[in-house]
């Protein structure tokens, strides 16, 4: 009786343990197709409210209370690499201040050929994630690929520990690198440039 009664008892924490071991499979599945679930900004006691575009005044960066200043070049996030003179894209005779090296993406091979997609200030996230700037989808691309940002007022790809890596004129890009006009990027079967 006591045999039957152990025999029961292990198969039902095998079949806990397997079962367990199956939702962490979908878990880690849907995560990675789909992306991390976008969590909604909540209201504080000031009355902000992101939903009506009102926010609190918040302390300037460096401030008691305020944002802490982000440096690049920090080892948590290395110093973007130029083979370029600085503003080497920009219009001879033009202010660094009013001019960007582009304002434009332009996909030039892949299922969007064709598409184009403006450039403002903020990064880019590039990625499967339907929470990125450009959504590609395809089997090559990681959930959050890549990132277009801007640094001196250059336009900068950096990969973010993608499967397949992102490729600067057929060089695999390692670290936050400077982007040249009309220089292809390769993401996964996708090919885009920056234009003017």
């Amino acid at each position: 009786m006591s045999g039957e009664l152990t025999l029961l008892v292990l198969r039902i924490v095998f079949l806990l343990v397997l079962w367990l071991f199956v939702f962490g499979v979908v878990y880690a599945l849907r995560s990675d197709l789909f992306g991390q679930r976008v969590r909604k900004l909540q209201t504080d006691a000031a009355g902000g409210s992101p939903a009506a575009g009102v926010y609190p005044a918040t302390p300037p960066i460096g401030a008691p209370g305020g944002p802490m200043p982000v440096t690049v070049g920090t080892p948590m996030q290395p110093a973007p690499v130029s083979n370029l003179p600085s503003g080497a894209n920009r219009p001879s005779g033009q202010a660094m201040a009013t001019v960007l090296t582009a304002n434009r993406l332009v996909i030039t091979s892949g299922p969007r050929q064709g598409t184009e997609l403006s450039l403002g200030r903020e990064p880019m996230t590039i990625g499967r994630s339907a929470e990125s700037g450009l959504v590609i989808r395809d089997d090559y691309t990681s959930t959050h690929h890549a990132r277009l940002l801007l640094w001196n007022d250059e336009w900068m790809i950096q990969d973010l520990d993608s499967t397949n890596g992102t490729f600067l004129d057929g060089k695999r890009v390692n670290v936050p690198t400077q982007i040249p006009l009309d220089t292809p990027i390769k993401i996964g079967t996708t090919t885009f440039e920056l234009k003017r």
